[in-house]
C-alpha cells in the first residue's frame, strides 16, 4: 500500500472519529437544554446515546465521507454529508420504533429526533467545511501528493494539466509528458521528457523505477500497442490509468463519453437534466421553494410598492422579453428599479446608471428585484438556479460573437447561476467576459446535480449578505 493511499486513509477515519464527537457532544448538549431523549417515558440518557451512535455506524456504512478525496467538489461533498445525515436520523427513529414494538410504552420522541438530526446536520457542514481547509492546508504545504504523468500531444492534456496544477490543494504534482511531438502553446511549468519510445524503454527495463502515481494517456488508436504496454505497466506496478480520446485535437472540441443502451457514445455535450428523473427532482425543488418564497414576497409587496411609487412615478413591476429554454422568448417580472424610459430593452445596467432610483438601487444590491421570478419559476419558464435569461437584443448580438452562446439555452434560465457565482455577474463591457459566462453556463448545464444547485443557492445567500461589488 502506498503512503499516499496510508495517508488518504488515516484522514478519512480522523473525519469519520470527528463525526462521532460532534454527534457525542452535540447530543449531550441538546439533551442537557431540551431535558429529552429519544425516547419518550424513558429518560434514560445512556440508551439514547447508544441509539444515537449505533444509527450513526449504520450511516457511516454507507454514506461515509469523502472529503479526503482530491477531486470531491463541495456538492458532493454536500450530498455526502446530507445522506449521511438523512439515513442516521432515520436509522434512530426505526431503532427507537423497535424498542417501542418490543417494550410497548417508549415510543420514539420524534421531535427530539427530528430537531437533533437537524442540529447534527448543521455540526457536521461546518465541520467539513474546517476538514476541507485543513486537508487543502496540508497537501499546499507539499504533503499527500500524487505523482502525475501524461502521454501524448493533445489539446486535452493542456487543459487536464491546468485543472490539475492550478490549485496546490488538490495534491498533484505534475512530472511532464512523453510525446513524439510537443504540445502547441505548451504551459512553462507542463516538462517535455522526450518520446514515447524513451517511455517505452523505461517501463520495459528490468530496474523499472516507480514513475508516477497516475498516468493519463492521449495516443491515437493506431498506437494501440504502445497504449497496451503503458496500461501492462500499469497494472504491474500499481498505477492508476486512465486514457483520453485523442480526437478533441482534430475536431477542436472536447467529447464526453456517453451510454446509448449498451454502447459507449462520444457527445459534443452532456445534459444531465434531459434525463426524466433530474427533471422531476429540480423542478419538485423549484414549485416547493417557489411557493415558500412568493408566500414571503406577497408580504412585502405592499411595502416595496409603496416606495417605488414614492421614489419614481410608473408601474411597480418591470416586465421584459428574454430568450429562454429552446430559444423561445418569454416575459421575465422583476421590481421595477429604474425610472421609466426608453432604453431599458437595449441598454444594460451600469454601476452609477443615471436610470435608476435610491431603493431602486438598493434592490438590485441586494437582490430584491430579482423576487418577483419566482412567479417565472412557479409557471415553469425559468428555473432557480440556471443560465441567466439575457434581453433579446444581446441574444442577437452575442449569438453571432461566439459560437457557444445558445448552448446555454439547453436548460431554463435562472434567478442565479453559476457563472453569477464564480466571478461572472453584472455588466459584460467586453467580449471576453461575456464568454466567461458562457463557459460557466456551459459548464453547470453539463455538470447538474441538486446538489449543485444547492450549492449556487447557498453561494447567492452569502452575496446578499456580503455585498458583491458586480452586482448594480
Amino acid at each position: 500500500m502506498s503512503r499516499n493511499t496510508k495517508t488518504n486513509i488515516l484522514i478519512k477515519n480522523t473525519v469519520i472519529l470527528g463525526d462521532f464527537i460532534i454527534l457525542n457532544i452535540l447530543f449531550l448538549i441538546y439533551n442537557y437544554a431540551y431535558d429529552g431523549c429519544i425516547y419518550n417515558n424513558d429518560t434514560s440518557f445512556i440508551k439514547s446515546l447508544f441509539t444515537a451512535n449505533m444509527s450513526m455506524a449504520v450511516a457511516q456504512y454507507f454514506f461515509s465521507t469523502i472529503v479526503h478525496l482530491r477531486r470531491s467538489t463541495p456538492e458532493k461533498v454536500l450530498r455526502q454529508v446530507t445522506l449521511l445525515v438523512l439515513v442516521q436520523g432515520l436509522v434512530e427513529y426505526f431503532m427507537a420504533e423497535m424498542v417501542y414494538i418490543y417494550n410497548g410504552y417508549t415510543q420514539p420522541n420524534i421531535i427530539f429526533i427530528l430537531q437533533f438530526t437537524f442540529i447534527l446536520y448543521i455540526g457536521i457542514i461546518l465541520s467539513r467545511y474546517v476538514e476541507r481547509w485543513i486537508i487543502k492546508f496540508y497537501r499546499r504545504s507539499g504533503h499527500n501528493i500524487r505523482q502525475v504523468l501524461f502521454i501524448g500531444s493533445d489539446n486535452s492534456i493542456r487543459s487536464l494539466f491546468s485543472y490539475l496544477a492550478n490549485d496546490p490543494s488538490m495534491g498533484y504534482h505534475i512530472a511532464g509528458y512523453y510525446s513524439d511531438k510537443k504540445i502547441e502553446n505548451c504551459p512553462d511549468k507542463l516538462n517535455y521528457l522526450g518520446t514515447t519510445q524513451k517511455l517505452e524503454e523505461i517501463i520495459t527495463s528490468e530496474t523499472t523505477t516507480h514513475i508516477a502515481d497516475d498516468i493519463y494517456c492521449c495516443l491515437p488508436v493506431e498506437d494501440y500497442e504502445k497504449i497496451k504496454n503503458v496500461m501492462r505497466y500499469c497494472n504491474n506496478n500499481v498505477v492508476h490509468f486512465y486514457y483520453i480520446p485523442a480526437i478533441s485535437q482534430k475536431i477542436g472540441h472536447t467529447f464526453r463519453l456517453e451510454a446509448v443502451g449498451e454502447t459507449m457514445v462520444f457527445a459534443n455535450h452532456v445534459e444531465p437534466l434531459m434525463k426524466p428523473l433530474n427533471k422531476f427532482i429540480k423542478r419538485f425543488f423549484d414549485i416547493v421553494m417557489s411557493l415558500f418564497v412568493l408566500t414571503f414576497v406577497a408580504i412585502i409587496i405592499p411595502f416595496v410598492a409603496l416606495i417605488i411609487k414614492i421614489q419614481s412615478p410608473g408601474p411597480i413591476f418591470f416586465s421584459q422579453l428574454r430568450t429562454g429554454l429552446n430559444g423561445e422568448n418569454f416575459k421575465c417580472y422583476k421590481f421595477r428599479s429604474m425610472h421609466v424610459n426608453k432604453d431599458a430593452d437595449l441598454v444594460q445596467a451600469t454601476e452609477h446608471d443615471p436610470r435608476k432610483f435610491a431603493f431602486g438601487n438598493f434592490m438590485r444590491k441586494s437582490n430584491i428585484d430579482e423576487l418577483p421570478q419566482f412567479f417565472n419559476v412557479l409557471i415553469g419558464n425559468m428555473s432557480i438556479v440556471g443560465p441567466r435569461p439575457h434581453m433579446l437584443h444581446h441574444t442577437d448580438v452575442y449569438r453571432k460573437l461566439i459560437d457557444t452562446y445558445m448552448i446555454r439555452h439547453f436548460v431554463k434560465p435562472g434567478i442565479t447561476g453559476w457563472a453569477q457565482v464564480t466571478g461572472f455577474r453584472g455588466e459584460t463591457k467586453e467580449l471576453w467576459q461575456m464568454e466567461g459566462r458562457v463557459k460557466r453556463d456551459i459548464w453547470y448545464i453539463e455538470n447538474w446535480t441538486i446538489w449543485l444547485d444547492l450549492l449556487i443557492i447557498w453561494k447567492t445567500a452569502k452575496q446578499m449578505i456580503v455585498h458583491d461589488e458586480k452586482a448594480y
